[in-house]
């Protein structure tokens, strides 16, 4: 179901066919890498943060990992990941299927500028064995983003 969610929304943007459901898991940076033939850097993982009573998702390559001063900087916040049931609760899907589109009312998707190393991109699509190849554009314009920061820093 959460598969399909996406396909419809990525179907207003004409973008419903590059949705792909995979035969082997995509859950990590690492397993997508390696069931869509790419380097993981181009994997586009979705993490998820409190903000306050609500949450926030920001997008970054698969190389990099949250850096917590620029975070804090960004969001006035130490970052905290979400955690167990509200994972699902604020991102729309379970681990491992986590992404930037039809998320539920209040949760925020911003792209993190480690993306702008890439022309083409692969977010998750919902479950953790589906994924969905975007240019940054298409990216932006798909998960409504509030915008660009830089909250990352290489592993």
């Amino acid at each position: 179901m959460s598969f399909e969610k996406v396909k419809n929304h990525l179907a207003a943007f004409g973008l419903q066919d590059r949705a792909k459901e995979l035969s082997v898991s995509s859950a990590t940076v690492e397993e997508a890498a390696a069931a869509l033939g790419c380097e993981p850097c181009c994997i586009a993982k979705s993490m998820s943060f409190y903000r306050g009573s609500s949450a926030i998702i920001v997008v970054m390559a698969g190389d990099v990992k949250t850096d917590n001063p620029k975070f804090k900087a960004a969001f006035g916040s130490k970052p905290s990941m979400l955690k167990g049931d509200d994972i699902e609760k604020f991102t729309g899907y379970r681990p491992g299927g986590v992404c930037p589109f039809a998320n539920p009312e209040g949760t925020q998707v911003y792209l993190d500028e480690s993306l702008k190393r890439f022309d083409v991109v692969y977010p998750a699509a919902g479950t953790a064995s589906s994924a969905v190849r975007l240019t940054l554009d298409e990216l932006e314009k798909a998960s409504a983003s509030q915008g660009w920061v830089d909250v990352s820093k290489p592993y």
